[in-house]
């Protein structure tokens, strides 16, 4: 008669360690792979976000390759004449830095001259006029007068040693040596970026085929699955990157055109950058109103002038993000608040400045992959 023996429950530690241990590959994965898996990311919601235009372009019956290429080569024309645009605003405003630094430089003086009277006053009403007035003459310190002395003294002679000659080997010049070190520190960025149009292109052309390898992984009822997971992951990242693009360009020519009215300097720049400034998540108010009030310096010298700049701006910004955002992005992007905090903790402590821009698409794309998931 065989004896059963009772099994211990040893496999959930080892299991709970085992997940311990994939969690901690998995973020130094996104770590130290950054450069690598942002590009990726990046060309995967632009290739997500042109689908639609290339389905568009097929119906004139092109062949998806051709179709792909005309779309990003639009794409790409747009985006030159953007960058080229912004250069000649760049420049412009270059040829008035001095105005700029003039202005600067009032300001810190003006505040520094009403920071010393308001010194003088406070010390005038807190101390005694008697005090004031017999104010003991300070005390040289030791160490001040010797020097003091030794400045009278007359200077040692001492013997000149023999001159060599030596050669000293030029320095470079601190422009040279800035754009290197700058070229440096980005060098896999830009080698990265460089990448984006093409795999773009390759993910837009071969989307039917990567599509049909991914379904290929999957069985019966798991497929269904899978195509579900893969429709809504591009439909949150087309919501969320549109919807901000649209977004952004609404509170961009409403900035502009306010801008325009108040003839201030540089608004085709200025109105663009506060206004898809002010889509960053928390801090978007306060770095929309940097731009105006900075091109605003030389112009205006009424304080009450800034005062409606800022208050203009952050109203359009406040109608934006309370009006128009639960319609256009809110709508389709379902997020908790708390979520949306932790992941912009998570993936700016991971990946910087990008990944406080790629945080709300990544933790959209999980939720779409969940909502498809039903053990998820």
């Amino acid at each position: 008669m065989a004896v059963l023996t009772p099994v211990t429950p040893t496999s959930r530690p080892a299991q709970a360690s085992l997940t311990v241990l994939a969690v901690a590959a998995g973020i130094a994965m996104l770590y130290f792979g950054r450069v690598l898996l942002i590009t990726l990311v990046i060309s995967i919601i632009f290739a997500f976000l042109l689908e639609p235009l290339v389905q568009a372009v097929m119906r004139l019956k092109l062949p998806r390759g051709v179709a792909s290429f005309v779309v990003c080569s639009v794409g790409l024309l747009a985006l030159y004449f953007a960058g080229l645009g912004l250069y000649a605003q760049i420049r412009s405003l270059t040829q008035d830095l001095p105005a700029y630094s003039d202005r600067v430089n009032e300001l810190v003086d003006g505040a520094a001259a009403r920071f010393d009277d308001f010194e003088k006053s406070t010390y005038q009403t807190l101390v005694p006029k008697r005090f004031q007035q017999h104010e003991p003459a300070p005390i040289e310190p030791p160490a001040a007068a010797a020097k003091k002395r030794r400045k009278q003294d007359p200077p040692p002679v001492l013997p000149v040693p023999a001159i060599q000659e030596v050669r000293v080997r030029p320095e470079p010049t601190p422009l040279v040596t800035y754009l290197y070190e700058t070229l440096r520190s980005f060098y896999d960025v830009l080698l990265m970026a460089s990448f984006v149009p093409f795999l773009v292109y390759f993910m837009l052309s071969w989307r039917d085929h990567l599509r049909r390898s991914y379904l290929s992984m999957f069985e019966g009822a798991q497929r269904q699955v899978a195509h579900r997971t893969w429709a809504g992951v591009a439909e949150i990242a087309r919501a969320y990157v549109l919807g901000n693009f649209v977004l952004g360009l609404m509170v961009s020519v409403a900035s502009a055109i306010f801008f325009f009215s108040i003839k201030l300097p540089y608004w085709p720049l200025v109105g663009p950058l506060s206004g898809f400034l002010s889509l960053a998540p928390y801090i978007g108010l306060p770095l929309a109103l940097i731009p105006p009030l900075i091109a605003a310096l030389p112009v205006y010298r009424d304080p009450g002038m800034y005062l409606v700049i800022g208050t203009t701006t952050a109203v359009i910004h406040l109608l934006a993000l309370n009006l128009l955002y639960p319609k256009i992005v809110g709508a389709r992007v379902h997020l908790n608040p708390l979520i949306v905090t932790i992941a912009l903790m998570f993936w700016g402590t991971l990946w910087g400045g990008i990944g406080l821009l790629l945080a709300i698409p990544l933790t959209a794309a999980g939720k779409a992959i969940c909502d498809n998931i039903e053990g998820l």
